[in-house]
């Protein structure tokens, strides 16, 4: 398990005031994703760098900006409810015990690959008996573990870990991996399969179903229900079409809805307006197929919030 760093070390108990205590990364690419997505979900987000606390009175929640991979460590000990942080960083921090993942967030994916010189390896069973360097010790040593590849040296690097071969550190690494050009830099290329696809995640402590405070519990099922909502806001459109009414079968069908489309009568009695929610990826694709069958005033407006 990760120290716990000197930044938080004032932080209160979980029940001190009755609010609900969530962690959020304070900096790298996490961090301005998870303040948006909260803000997106109606809480109050710092506005400056060096605030370690914003306290939201109106919603009733503290939240507490911390290093992102602390962030696992305080929820999973109990001292904070929930947090947001990356599976990777979560599985890393050997909390499993203590905290759970409640949902992915949909944000900060990212995959995590094992990598060596170009033409040595082709497959995670060719590290038998070899070192390979990563900044995530604890969540490749299980990996191999449950992999069953024996006599693995994992080597802990806090960073650069690209360089650890042609140092003689290390035989291999294994690593975020997003576009693969510092490895192909370093003469390295990723073999094998992924050992991790990560995101964002919401994690609470593994008590927290139990916990007898009536108000931390409304507040967390109230905060998953919001993020939830930003989700679905974020994934879908809201389309309005006007049809024929002899057409209105074959339109349902192409825009479904999340449970089934709003109609409503037009003044003209042979035509109706629908409403539905679909998929905003596909929004260019169904106005087409629409208007073929002959809808017309196909309008598109995005949803800010939602309950699903």
């Amino acid at each position: 398990m990760s120290e716990l760093s000197a930044e938080p070390t004032t932080v209160p108990g979980p029940r001190d005031g009755q609010k609900l205590r969530v962690a959020v990364p304070n900096k790298g690419a996490l961090s301005e994703a998870a303040m948006s997505m909260l803000s997106e979900a109606g809480y109050l987000q710092r506005r400056d760098r060096k605030e370690l606390v914003m306290v939201d009175e109106e919603n009733g929640i503290e939240f507490f900006y911390l290093r992102p991979r602390d962030v696992a460590v305080y929820v999973g000990s109990g001292i904070l409810h929930v947090g947001i942080t990356g599976r990777d960083l979560f599985q890393d921090a050997r909390v499993d015990t203590g905290a759970q993942e409640i949902m992915g967030l949909g944000f900060g994916r990212s995959t995590f690959r094992l990598a060596g010189p170009k033409g040595h390896y082709s497959a995670a069973a060719d590290l038998a008996g070899k070192r390979v360097a990563t900044s995530y010790d604890a969540l490749l040593g299980h990996w191999f573990a449950s992999q069953g590849i024996p006599n693995v040296e994992v080597v802990h690097l806090d960073g650069a870990v690209e360089s650890a071969v042609r140092l003689g550190v290390a035989d291999a690494i294994a690593d975020v991996v997003e576009t693969g050009n510092t490895l192909k830099a370093a003469g390295m290329e990723t073999f094998g399969e992924p050992v991790m696809v990560s995101e964002a995640i919401l994690i609470s402590g593994r008590g927290a179903e139990q916990d007898d405070d009536t108000v931390i519990q409304r507040d967390t099922e109230r905060l998953i229900r919001r993020l939830q909502g930003v989700l679905v806001a974020r994934q879908y459109v809201m389309m309005d079409y006007d049809i024929r009414r002899s057409d209105l079968d074959a339109a349902t069908a192409i825009t479904p809805g999340l449970e089934s489309p709003t109609i409503s009568p037009l003044a003209d009695p042979d035509w109706v307006a629908v409403r539905s929610m679909v998929p905003a990826k596909r929004t260019n694709q169904l106005m087409d197929h629409l208007y073929e069958l002959g809808a017309r005033a196909i309008l598109v407006t995005t949803i800010h919030a939602c309950r699903v």
